[in-house]
């Protein structure tokens, strides 16, 4: 399978991630009825913008479709990782839990984003510690922990470029 994501650290992921559902809701993450439109393409991942938030975000998508999503909350405030997967998991506690090396991070399961199909399930995990994005942009897999024992890899080959270009985007969308 192929791997993805990056890093958190574990104190921001376990601190922040019970904040999701309830910052999702207040419109910080994509909301379920988000309108994406595509803003760009770099090193295999997508750049849209969130025109309900007016930020932009990466998106990927792996030969075993599971699909990444990486951005800053509309207050830019934090950043977030999204991972979501058709495979038949079941989400303990209703938490995603992912691993980027030897790291561990915790976020709450919630609805995909309309973008994606209905049959998608997972979940987002929210930052605001300042190295979160450059341990996103170093990292090349992040393994995603379900209760089950279906533990699945997911590719982050070219965040550092696809980062990049999702900053451009995000200084065209304010200005």
């Amino acid at each position: 399978m192929t791997k993805v994501l990056r890093t958190l650290t574990t104190s921001a992921a376990i601190a922040l991630g019970t904040a999701c559902v309830a910052l999702a809701d207040d419109g910080v993450l994509p909301k379920d009825n988000a309108e994406f439109e595509k803003w760009g393409d770099e090193s295999g991942w997508t750049i849209y913008v969130d025109k309900s938030r007016n930020a932009c975000l990466i998106e990927r998508v792996d030969e075993n479709e599971n699909v990444v999503q990486m951005g800053l909350t509309a207050d830019k405030e934090f950043g977030y990782v999204g991972v979501f997967t058709k495979a038949d998991v079941e989400f303990k506690d209703n938490k995603v839990h992912l691993r980027l090396d030897d790291k561990a991070y915790v976020g709450d399961a919630t609805a995909a984003p309309s973008n994606l199909a209905r049959d998608y399930k997972g979940g987002y995990l929210l930052a605001n510690n300042p190295n979160f994005v450059d341990d996103l942009q170093k990292r090349y897999v992040m393994t995603v922990m379900p209760e089950d024992a279906n533990t699945f890899d997911v590719s982050l080959d070219g965040t550092l470029k696809a980062i990049d270009k999702a900053r451009e985007c995000n200084s065209a969308v304010a200005g």
